[in-house]
């Protein structure tokens, strides 16, 4: 059976705090520079052009994309065949966020209580996934979230004869609904099925998937591709003020759900999409 210690655990997620927010993933980097050269708006294409160097100033300098770090939402997928030995796992992922908050001058953002507001002053808790799955690994997603766009986010609970149009509506009123405060160009994460909860973390789920791949259901795919389309003839366009580039992606989850039910969540990301992965 194999062993990990939780010293490296929170090793690790210390790195990835850090990581996640000084750089963006190759697929997000890959849409910024595409939606670039697609913008068909003057004013758009100068905005994709500032945040592109504001991504290079943000690697070279190693400072953060954006002043909001985030919330750190992790997921952890733990094979079941895994001893995890050392301190309570949760406490381990919360010690790693602190320090990665606080050895990479991040913004500590978390409150202690929602009326309260009272600052925790190392960005923890995160909110934690975890998941268990065969084998011996433990695979580790970081993704922090930034809450101009995760406040314009939704759930619908739709009702089954609502069907796939019902959906697209839902996704496209609450793009119209975010507009500029979702800092676009944004990452429409959409999960579809389970319950009212089961949703919406499929929604979260989605914007730590691949740009680049599409879903495996032939179905599922074409109502992105659909999406992303109806989205980008909205006309918001970079920062809000109009062009042909409103999303950088629309990737969707689905899960089984109950025959009365049609749920459906729809969590947007600015451009800034951070996430990280690791395997250990």
């Amino acid at each position: 059976m194999k062993t990990i210690h939780t010293d490296e655990i929170i090793k690790n997620i210390k790195e990835m705090c850090i990581e996640a927010n000084l750089n963006l993933s190759k697929d997000v980097k890959e849409a910024c520079l595409n939606a670039a050269r697609q913008e068909a708006s003057p004013l758009g294409k100068q905005i994709l052009g500032q945040l592109e160097q504001n991504m290079d100033i943000a690697r070279e300098e190693q400072i953060p994309i954006c002043q909001d770090t985030g919330m750190a939402i992790v997921f952890l997928k733990i094979g079941q065949n895994l001893h995890i030995d050392g301190e309570n796992l949760e406490d381990a992922v919360n010690e790693g966020i602190r320090q990665g908050y606080k050895e990479g001058y991040l913004r500590k953002s978390v409150v202690s209580d929602p009326f309260l507001r009272e600052n925790t002053k190392d960005n923890t808790p995160g909110v934690i996934h975890y998941e268990i799955v065969p084998g011996e690994n433990l695979e580790i997603t970081m993704a922090p979230k930034g809450f101009g766009s995760e406040n314009m986010s939704r759930v619908y609970m739709l009702k089954p004869a609502d069907g796939i149009e019902g959906v697209k509506k839902a996704v496209v009123e609450t793009v119209i609904l975010a507009g500029p405060n979702a800092c676009p160009p944004m990452v429409v994460g959409v999960g579809i099925g389970g319950s009212f909860e089961k949703c919406a973390l499929l929604a979260k789920k989605a914007l730590t998937r691949d740009l680049n791949s599409g879903s495996p259901l032939s179905h599922i795919a074409d109502l992105e591709k659909e999406l992303l389309k109806e989205i980008n003839n909205l006309g918001i366009g970079p920062a809000g003020l109009g062009g042909t580039v409103t999303a950088l992606g629309v990737n969707v989850e689905t899960y089984p759900t109950h025959i009365a039910g049609l749920p459906v969540a729809i969590n947007i990301c600015c451009h800034v999409n951070r996430h990280v992965k690791r395997s250990l």
